[in-house]
């Protein structure tokens, strides 16, 4: 059986691109944009994922400005989403320094495609190197948790409602602590678990000397704000309730909430982590070849144009991840 070829145009030559092309587009951009499509429709499959998993657990759900408070060298100040919002910002800049590079392309100006390309390489690193700060941050933990037998996080506050890390709840027993092994503990978890900085009794006994700590859980009470018991309801939830000491966030357990949003944070931003990353990498091989004079001799930049189609999909995918995750 023959391969059937689809022929256009009145020479019969297969298409390649050119002026009576569809939409007057090469075929290297028509590719292009069919793979911006396809990854679209997968980023919308996530974030669609993410939204219906947020509605089920919309009293528990972690807020934002609690989790994403970190600044570089800015240790122990709050500064909600202010690192999100100046990464937000460097990424969106990179892309009107692409926008630069490719209309100085247009132009077949040499020196500033190779300008521009080199600053949205920098916004790129920039970037990739911030959200690896941020997964630092989110993994290690703020101020450390307790998780109940149900599987629910409890956080330690004080009468005033601010947050208060474990070690201004825990006591310091003089207990020996080892590390679990399944032949003397729980048979489905696994070996050589790291141990957390303060056992459950100590942070129990810690607790019950403090009498101006309480417990806030994870429901929202009608102020979206998370509900703070009773000192009585708080003792009541550390005694007979308490499990685990919990300290940051991973694909099981999560100091600020329902794993759940761990799970959708690790592999949502991690995957368009990895976009931002491949795309820097595209274009400094790009980079490259401008500086060598490819394009010049080629007489046409459309390759700086097709990457930077690339380049501008993973700018607008990050603001509907950063709409998601930091703003809704």
């Amino acid at each position: 059986m023959e391969a059937t070829v689809v022929r256009t145009g009145t020479e019969g030559k297969t298409w390649g691109g050119g002026s009576k092309s569809p939409l007057k587009a090469s075929y290297g951009k028509m590719m292009m944009w069919f793979f911006i499509t396809s990854d679209a429709l997968t980023f919308s499959a996530f974030l669609a994922a993410y939204g219906f998993s947020r509605f089920k657990f919309i009293d528990s759900w972690p807020i934002a400005d609690e989790v994403f408070n970190h600044f570089p060298f800015l240790h122990g100040v709050d500064a909600p989403m202010y690192y999100v919002a100046l990464m937000t910002f460097i990424l969106i800049f990179s892309s009107v320094t692409m926008v630069l590079a490719v209309d100085a392309g247009h132009k077949m100006q040499k020196g500033k495609v190779t300008t521009y390309m080199f600053l949205t390489i920098i916004g790129g690193l920039i970037f990739v190197g911030s959200q690896a700060w941020e997964w630092k941050n989110f993994i290690s933990g703020t101020y450390g948790a307790v998780e109940t037998k149900g599987g629910n996080i409890i956080q330690f506050v004080d009468a005033e409602g601010e947050r208060l890390a474990l070690a201004d709840v825990a006591e310091i027993l003089p207990e020996e602590r080892v590390l679990h092994e399944r032949k003397n503990g729980l048979w489905y978890t696994a070996d050589g678990e790291p141990l957390p900085s303060y056992s459950i009794d100590e942070v129990k006994k810690g607790f019950a000397s403090h009498e101006d700590m309480l417990i806030r859980i994870q429901k929202l009470d009608e102020n979206g704000a998370k509900t703070i018991l009773s000192r009585e309801e708080s003792l009541d939830m550390i005694n007979n309730h308490a499990m685990r000491v919990v300290e940051g966030a991973n694909l099981s357990r999560n100091e600020y909430g329902p794993p759940l949003f761990a799970d959708f944070f690790f592999f949502i931003t991690g995957f368009h982590g990895f976009h931002v990353f491949t795309g820097v990498i595209i274009n400094i091989i790009i980079f490259f070849n401008v500086i060598l004079g490819t394009y010049e001799k080629r007489k046409s930049y459309e390759m700086v144009e097709k990457v930077g189609l690339y380049w501008h999909f993973v700018d607008l995918v990050w603001v509907f991840v950063f709409t998601f995750f930091y703003l809704v």
